[in-house]
């Protein structure tokens, strides 16, 4: 009898979950916080329990629905073809303004060697515009190295700020925590809200945590609980690292920072430790970006196989590379640098993540909700119905509060894109209707 396949514990579930969520999207974080001030770190108690009523919901959708598709096959159980759609696109533009805030922070970075990237936001702009066409190119090779490239340097973010998470402390200063707490005089409920966006930009990913749970022990208990544990993981680390830099740099320098967490450890050691990390977070930020820029083509080459896209996006060169797709996303990216092009990095920052929540939280909310009709499918009633369905309102409640939290001029801009994305539809739903339709007697007008 051939040997089965080992498959992953608990704790190795849980570690993958981690490490997908601690991309880049923590390193500018502590500037854009610390033009609130250290009251903004509430924000993170507001997310950490939000997300992980989100990770949890989907953990049980994934278990429900295995079909192809993540987020745009749960919503399609509940509202069809137009449910899949909207979720699909919505998601995938998500992704792309999600590329270009990462592009961001490694321009943010990359300054700190390179002055002139931060002299003008035209010079900005144009190193955003450079490291995006690069890292598109950089695709055309195919799948075969990307993967590995990410894997290997997701871990320039992660060892930064999980160190300064655990030895930052022997730096801290409650007096220089004090001073930054709460610099603009804001009220407890406003703080708590001031940056839910930016911490929730930090957890963007965890929907894809259910998508292991082929090759886990005991799916459905073992990927609930990795979703939970994960997310409280990475939870504790991002509210560690932002607190502990709070009480090492001053207030002011921290928010006129490009590079914070660089910063944090040339005040720690000494400049020469500083570089080192910002040398890291560099090269962390460019591997992110890559995967990202392969996956948000891939995900366009998916859904023109299933009739929902341009068909363009599925031709690939010889190398398995989807180029047409990539070239056509590096312009759409291109054009959302030129767009959203701010006085400031963390400005600029600052909008792309708003905007990519708010282009994230709505499949979220409509994802999330199909889990009763999956549910009820399934026949699952009793304890475990009450429970799925009382976190799932959770997750979509704090969903819609991150949705307000973003700001007009985000929501404003996802309004837009919604309405862009059911026009689009309108062209595409021929495709999908059925061929029978039911004789309707003409109406008569007396």
């Amino acid at each position: 009898m051939p040997e089965q396949p080992k498959r992953m514990t608990l704790v190795q579930l849980t570690l993958i979950v981690a490490v997908n969520m601690m991309g880049s999207g923590i390193i500018m974080l502590p500037t854009n916080m610390a033009k609130v001030g250290a009251i903004s770190l509430l924000s993170w108690i507001v997310t950490a329990v939000g997300s992980m009523a989100i990770a949890y919901g989907f953990a049980q959708a994934g278990l429900f629905n295995q079909r192809p598709g993540g987020m745009s096959a749960y919503a399609e159980d509940a509202y069809g073809k137009p449910g899949y759609f909207l979720v699909f696109l919505l998601y995938f533009l998500s992704l792309a303004i999600g590329n270009v805030a990462i592009g961001i922070s490694a321009v943010g970075y990359l300054a700190g060697f390179f002055p002139v990237l931060s002299s003008t936001p035209i010079a900005t702009c144009i190193g955003l515009i450079a490291l995006l066409w690069l890292t598109t190119v950089a695709n055309f090779g195919g799948p075969s190295v990307t993967g590995r490239i990410g894997a290997i340097t997701v871990w320039g973010v992660i060892i930064p700020v999980a160190g300064i998470s655990i030895i930052g402390w022997f730096w801290f200063s409650s007096e220089t925590f004090a001073q930054a707490w709460n610099p603009n005089g804001l009220s407890l409920a406003e703080g708590m809200g001031s940056s839910i966006a930016l911490t929730l930009w930090a957890f963007l990913g965890m929907e894809s945590a259910a998508q292991n749970s082929a090759a886990v022990e005991n799916p459905k208990r073992n990927v609930p609980l990795a979703c939970l544990f994960g997310t409280l993981g990475a939870a504790v680390i991002y509210i560690l690292s932002t607190t502990v830099i709070q009480g090492i740099v001053p207030n002011a320098d921290l928010a006129q920072s490009t590079g914070p967490f660089a910063l944090a450890y040339a005040q720690m050691f000494n400049p020469f430790i500083g570089n080192i990390v910002m040398a890291l977070a560099i090269l962390a930020c460019l591997g992110s970006l890559l995967g990202w820029q392969f996956t948000i083509a891939q995900t366009g080459k998916s859904a023109a196989d299933e009739r929902m896209f341009p068909a363009f996006f599925s031709r690939v060169n010889s190398m398995g590379a989807p180029v047409t797709g990539m070239i056509v996303l590096g312009v759409v990216q291109s054009l959302l640098a030129l767009m959203t092009i701010s006085p400031t990095l963390s400005e600029q920052f600052s909008a792309l993540v708003n905007l990519a929540v708010v282009t994230n939280v709505i499949p979220y909310i409509i994802a999330l909700s199909a889990l009763i009709m999956m549910m009820k499918t399934a026949n699952i009633a009793g304890t475990k119905y009450r429970a799925n369905v009382a976190v799932a309102l959770v997750a979509m409640l704090y969903s819609t509060y991150a949705l307000y939290a973003s700001g007009h001029e985000a929501v404003m801009g996802g309004m837009l894109v919604t309405a862009l994305t059911f026009i689009i539809w309108g062209f595409i739903a021929p495709r999908f209707a059925t061929r029978q339709r039911e004789a309707v007697e003409p109406t008569t007008v007396p």
